[in-house]
């Protein structure tokens, strides 16, 4: 994966800038020695790595405007990194960069039950915001796979999803307000604890954004009441098209379900072997969850369970209890854990129309025996929005390059069958090359001239979302 040489100019400095860093950072929030910036040489695509310049870890928003004034004034790059989970290489550093961290900055500002919302800092993990506010009975929808180690910095950067998302929403969808803080140090506030603000929006720019308009540091995020019940039901089949089929005719009779996640006949085996869920020998498996009072989860369950049946699943297993709901999930939130046990892989995360579902599952199959590389399947079904797990040996020379490969032509299906290249891990550089697959120059121009506004020295993660040939005048100015 091609990334920009570093400015030698800025390699030659590292003394002075660490030194400038420290006039304004207490001296434990500066990591400079290269044994300890190793720790942050890469996110979650482990495939690449490259240790940093240096890292910072302030505590609050001053402290990340005072250390933004001296990267600005100094010319130095800077990559944001939430908790480092991005699986799309949002974080991954140059070598004349400063990684600026937001795990220090981890507090509850405000909590508003009357009008439903909270306020966290950025470096809050995504679980512990609802946790913040469970025992008055409320709850934080987005839920990645990630959220017991994600921040809610990561989250905004790239407009995170999860299981639930299906009902919920995502990220933008939950997000009220922000303070963030531009390249040059100044403090911004967007939106709020309020209806959206008139004109532009603003908010809708930012999240999503990658780390390339500034730094997000507190974060206004709607709570809601949890519940009174949720309640899944399992279902096996003996191929990917009818369990599409199923997906599709449970969304036509009007039914919305909290999740529909689906899995496919190698993970299936693979979650089963690492979790012991007691998942059936199929080839395809959906898990739909509904929530609401009794009454209404068992109405629609019936109305699920009859479409269900209609289709001969090999097993139709509704949760009678709350540990049986919990071994339903088991295998599911352990799904990239469970691969991991067994090979080194690379999680896409390309979108498409659920009614295209069949045959992208077939043509990934074709490609996985074409490019020799095995490869799994997990995604929500509900909105497309599709996970495939590329198995691969990094010790093998040459595999990561297949695997590489193999990814671009998968994200390529899903855009020329009306999807997009990513539905919430963000483009990162793991995506950025294909960025002509999915726009025109005309429309990377007018991106890019958004981020002309916001960051004009091009020092935020500049070398991620936008192809490198598209982006280097802008880089290089």
């Amino acid at each position: 994966m091609e990334m920009p040489a570093p400015n030698a100019s800025v390699l030659s400095r590292k003394d002075q800038i660490v030194a400038r860093l420290k006039e304004v950072l207490p001296a434990n929030s500066v990591i400079s020695d290269e044994s300890q910036t190793r720790a942050y040489e890469c996110d979650a695509l482990t495939a690449y790595k490259c240790p940093p310049l240096c890292a910072i870890l302030p505590a609050n928003t001053d402290e990340v405007s005072a250390a933004l004034k001296v990267c600005h004034e100094m010319g130095v790059p800077v990559v944001p990194r939430g908790s480092g989970t991005s699986l799309a290489g949002g974080a991954l550093p140059t070598a004349d960069c400063v990684i600026l961290g937001v795990a220090k900055m981890n507090g509850v500002i405000e909590t508003n039950y009357a009008d439903r919302y909270i306020k966290v800092q950025s470096g809050r993990t995504n679980l512990s915001v609802t946790g913040a506010v469970e025992a008055e009975g409320f709850f934080y929808a987005p839920d990645p796979s990630s959220q017991l180690a994600c921040a809610i910095a990561g989250n905004i950067a790239m407009n995170s999803g999860g299981a639930h998302c299906l009902k919920y929403g995502v990220t933008t969808n939950n997000l009220m307000g922000v303070t963030m803080v531009m390249m040059d140090g100044t403090i911004v506030d967007v939106g709020g604890a309020h209806l959206d603000a008139a004109g532009l929006d603003v908010l809708g720019v930012i999240c999503g954004s990658e780390g390339q308009l500034g730094v997000v540091t507190e974060a206004t995020l709607r709570i809601l009441h949890k519940p009174e019940g949720a309640r899944p039901v399992l279902m096996g089949y003996d191929s990917a098209e009818t369990a599409g089929q199923v997906v599709s005719d449970i969304i036509k009779a009007g039914i919305l379900p909290v999740a529909i996640e689906y899995m496919d006949e190698m993970l299936i085996g693979v979650c089963e072997d690492f979790s012991g869920a007691g998942y059936p020998e199929c080839e395809a498996l959906l898990i739909v969850e509904v929530e609401g009072s009794e009454a209404e989860i068992d109405d629609q369950l019936a109305r699920i369970t009859n479409i269900a049946a209609k289709h001969n699943p090999v097993e139709l297993r509704e949760a009678q209890s709350p540990d049986e709901a919990a071994r339903i999930w088991a295998g599911r939130k352990a799904a990239f854990s469970a691969i991991g046990k067994i090979s080194d892989y690379m999680c896409l995360d390309g979108t498409i129309p659920v009614s295209s579902l069949p045959y992208v599952l077939k043509r990934i199959g074709e490609m996985s025996k074409h490019y020799g590389l095995g490869v799994g399947n997990v995604f929500h079904a509900g909105d497309g929005n599709m996970h495939p797990l590329i198995l691969y040996d990094a010790n093998k020379p040459g595999d990561l390059e297949i695997c590489e490969e193999f990814g671009a032509e998968v994200l390529k299906l899903c855009v020329e069958v009306g999807g997009c290249l990513t539905g919430e891990h963000g483009v990162g550089i793991e995506k950025r090359d294909l960025m002509n697959v999915q726009y025109d120059p005309a429309d990377l121009e007018a991106q890019m001239a958004i981020k002309d506004v916001f960051d004009p020295n091009w020092l935020l993660n500049a070398a991620k979302v936008f192809p490198l040939a598209s982006s280097e005048p802008r880089r290089a100015a």
